[in-house]
């Protein structure tokens, strides 16, 4: 998407510096050509006059300028200097009417090529185009965003996700149950017949216990006072 727009940006520049280049040699006012006028005479307080300039010294001087630096902008991908130069013609154009505005007292637009004429028309519409393409061009994108821009994921060989074959389904086989044995009480560590069960007693039955033997008569370990003969 940013080499499309690049490329439109660029082609909309060249359109624009061409137009600008060409509007000196078209007239711009009655059949004065645009390289007629001298450059100076466009910061003159009393207006444009009639004095005949050379190419160096013409309006053609400041177009080839802002012509240069478009396409120095162009090739540095800088939507400034394609921008800047924009604004330049047509701020130099508007500059140029309000000084052929005042030396002839007002400004008209005839039929017959009298008034403005289609130089004007052409250097405007060359400015309008440079920041067209200032707008369209994406610009040069900033060297840290390069440098902190993730690597780039290598795409897997064809066929590395592609599901392994299954093997075959078989056939349900269970394998065959032993028969259940017969129930022997006798085996049984958990049956009462033939020997004692888990809560069984090992001891005798309690009336065939010996008895405990009572203890002896001593005497006690004090004398025994002498009767009251009162």
């Amino acid at each position: 998407m940013a080499t499309l727009r690049n490329a439109i940006g660029s082609l909309v520049a060249l359109a624009g510096v061409v137009a600008v280049v060409w509007s000196p040699f078209r007239p711009w006012y009655g059949d004065r050509r645009g390289k007629d006028y001298l450059v100076v005479d466009l910061f003159r307080a009393d207006g444009v006059t009639g004095d005949h300039a050379r190419l160096a010294g013409s309006l053609f001087a400041p177009m080839l300028i802002t012509a240069l630096v478009t396409l120095m902008g162009l090739v540095l991908r800088s939507r400034l200097l394609v921008g800047l130069t924009g604004l330049v013609i047509l701020a130099l154009t508007v500059l140029w009417a309000v000084r052929q505005g005042q030396a002839a007292g007002s400004l008209t637009v005839g039929a017959r090529g009298e008034g403005l004429n289609t130089g004007v028309a052409t250097a405007a519409v060359g400015g309008a185009a440079l920041l067209l393409a200032a707008l369209v061009m994406p610009g040069r994108r900033p060297r840290h965003a390069d440098a902190f821009a993730p690597a780039p994921i290598p795409e897997p060989p064809p066929g590395a996700y592609d599901a392994a074959p299954e093997p075959p389904l078989r056939a349900y086989d269970p394998a065959p149950e032993p028969p259940p044995a017969a129930y022997d009480p006798y085996s049984d560590p958990s049956s009462t017949r033939g020997g004692p069960g888990p809560y069984d007693d090992p001891q005798e039955p309690y009336d065939t216990q010996p008895l405990p033997s009572p203890p002896s008569a001593t005497p006690p370990p004090w004398p025994t006072p002498p009767p009251d003969t009162r």
